[in-house]
């Protein structure tokens, strides 16, 4: 079986990437396991043995994801600030929670985009 850039083909009615992406599904059997925290990548499928640590070699990019989306946020937050001029306490209740939601949502896109890629790879064609 191999996974396609959409995700695991073996299924069917398989989600897109970003659908796995939320889920946490595994690239192989489609199980919600690839994901032990919020953003940290389990160490194998419980449900097909999986090694998902093996496939994830990318780890060090993920500090240039956050630094975009750090940049992005930043600029989104001075162009608001600049347009609305809302009080400090809006700010920090509205940024707070979207920062740290964006960062989880990059992250876990990104780490499932390079675990099917190297999964994808690591399958004999």
């Amino acid at each position: 079986m191999s996974a396609g850039p959409s995700g695991p083909t073996e299924n069917k009615g398989q989600p897109g990437l970003v659908s796995a992406a939320l889920s946490g599904l595994c690239p192989r059997c489609g199980a919600k396991t690839l994901f032990a925290a919020p953003a940290a990548l389990a160490d194998a499928c419980s449900a097909c043995g999986l090694d998902i640590l093996a496939l994830e070699r990318g780890g060090r990019f993920v500090g240039v994801v956050t630094m975009l989306l750090a940049l992005v946020l930043i600029l989104a937050a001075l162009g608001v600030d600049e347009w609305l001029r809302p009080p400090l306490w809006a700010s920090l209740l509205f940024w707070a929670p979207v920062t740290i939601g964006s960062v989880i949502g990059a992250i876990r896109l990104y780490k499932t985009m390079w675990v099917y890629h190297q999964y994808e790879e690591s399958q004999p064609s």
